[in-house]
């Protein structure tokens, strides 16, 4: 382990590098605890520059917690879309209501209070309580995690009670004497810049020195990686009804693992059977239309937390004389909307790939009726 009388030194090195090399990001242009908190969320299994995309976007529809609380599900969850995970979204207008109602519309600045809002853990109200307010509570990230495993040269998965018990203690220690806001960035930072999972820059580290992985030569091999779960495979199939230029949507339960999204109405294929039956068949059991001569259109494949999703879709139009209204039995509502109305409603990362290659397309699907 690292001797107590480096600390300060590494502290030191941490502080002085990330004062130089920290990324002009828009929340820390003023430490707003409402950019913080939307950050954090945001930022959970989600790419930087993507992150920061979506924030910006976020910040010119929702810029305060009132502007979030006045909005709708649907506004929400449309300004989320592509980032998974909708329930985070929904937690947010939740949580927004809440501190709206209870706390004059300012985020708590105490670390019970924010954990009892909607979607906040443990992590989050830490990373706010240090980030935001400047208060003393360690953020242990993926990045912490894979900085530790290395400075410590942990022989052991990061996952691992003791092992993360182990790197909470080393952070809280690390937070002594600095400022909580600027070590935990730093931290995180230099886990996302410079101690990366794959080829980290060694050489340009500015805590090589304390590095005990650097010293034994096994960078490479911390951290040490738990068990691994496998893809499920799963397929699915839809089919997207054109019927007088306008194309056929439904709003998915609010119990449902999308719910309140939209959708093109489909479902899993059964044990041998084809997507196209598949298509045809949910299609009837949903809404209770006859597909007439379904063509393929477009097979997207997408991955959701252990699943890898492939999504055969299928245009098709209905029987002639049919009733356009459908006997929903999946779903809460529907719509028929042009190709260009398809942008105001929010839908899964697969349905959504599928509508711009709608929307791409010169000429929508063949109408048929």
């Amino acid at each position: 382990m690292i001797q107590e009388t480096e600390y300060s030194l590494l502290r030191d090195g941490l502080l002085a590098w990330f004062a130089g090399n920290q990324r002009d990001l828009p929340w820390r242009r003023t430490y707003d605890p409402y950019h913080v908190w939307i950050s954090e969320i945001m930022l959970q299994q989600t790419q930087m520059e993507r992150g920061v995309e979506y924030f910006n976007r976020w910040m010119e529809k929702f810029p305060d917690v009132e502007a979030l609380c006045s909005a709708s599900e649907q506004e929400v969850l449309k300004a989320w879309e592509g980032l998974g995970y909708y329930s985070r979204a929904r937690n947010l207008l939740k949580a927004a209501g809440k501190i709206v109602a209870e706390q004059g519309g300012r985020i708590p600045r105490d670390y019970d209070n924010l954990l009892s809002l909607p979607g906040i853990g443990p992590y989050t109200a830490a990373a706010v309580m240090s980030i935001a307010f400047n208060r003393p509570y360690p953020v242990v990230d993926a990045n912490v995690e894979r900085l530790f495993a290395r400075l410590e040269d942990i022989d052991r998965p990061v996952k691992d009670r003791d092992v993360r018990q182990r790197m909470q203690k080393l952070a809280a220690v690390l937070l002594a004497g600095a400022a909580p806001r600027d070590m935990n960035q730093a931290l995180m930072e230099l886990g996302a810049l410079v101690c990366t999972p794959k080829n980290p820059d060694c050489p340009h580290c500015p805590i090589q020195i304390h590095c005990l992985a650097f010293r034994a030569g096994t960078v490479a091999d911390r951290p040490v990686p738990g068990s691994r779960q496998g893809k499920i495979d799963i397929d699915m199939a839809c089919t997207i009804i054109n019927v007088e230029n306008k194309i056929f949507i439904q709003q998915r339960r609010y119990d449902d693992v999308w719910g309140g999204l939209w959708e093109f109405p489909g479902g899993r294929l059964k044990d041998g059977e084809s997507p196209a039956a598949a298509a045809v068949r949910e299609l009837h059991e949903e809404t209770g239309f006859q597909a007439e001569k379904p063509e393929p259109f477009h097979t997207v494949t997408h991955f959701y937390t252990r699943y890898r999703v492939t999504l055969h879709s299928f245009v098709t139009g209905i029987r002639r004389g049919t009733n356009i209204e459908p006997k929903l039995t999946a779903a809460l509502q529907y719509r028929w909307v042009t190709r260009q109305e398809l942008d105001q409603y929010p839908f899964p990362a697969g349905h959504r790939r599928l509508v711009e290659k709608l929307q791409s397309a010169e000429a929508g699907p063949g109408e048929r009726r």
